[in-house]
């Protein structure tokens, strides 16, 4: 992890980007909170660096949209792991 919170806002804009990552998994990979993460990403980012933000939005927005379908595939794996013998 970089030393300022710049520098870390702009490691997890990249990671976000190129993993197409959710705010929860860079949390874990980073080992910070989700809120750091969001804060980092929404609200240091679009003053240190607006492209990035526009980059990491676009995928934030997308996970956004799919995290209903996410949840719901969760919930019936988790479901169908405990009923299988």
């Amino acid at each position: 992890m970089k030393d300022t919170v710049e520098d870390r806002a702009i490691e997890l804009g990249e990671y976000i980007v190129e993993n197409k990552a959710t705010v929860r998994a860079a949390a874990k990979k980073f080992g910070i909170s989700k809120s750091t993460v969001h804060m980092d990403v929404a609200q240091r980012l679009q003053k240190i660096s607006p492209g990035l933000y526009s980059e990491v939005r676009e995928v934030l927005d997308v996970n956004k949209a799919q995290r209903h379908i996410r949840g719901g595939l969760a919930t019936r794996e988790k479901y169908r792991g405990g009923n299988e013998t």
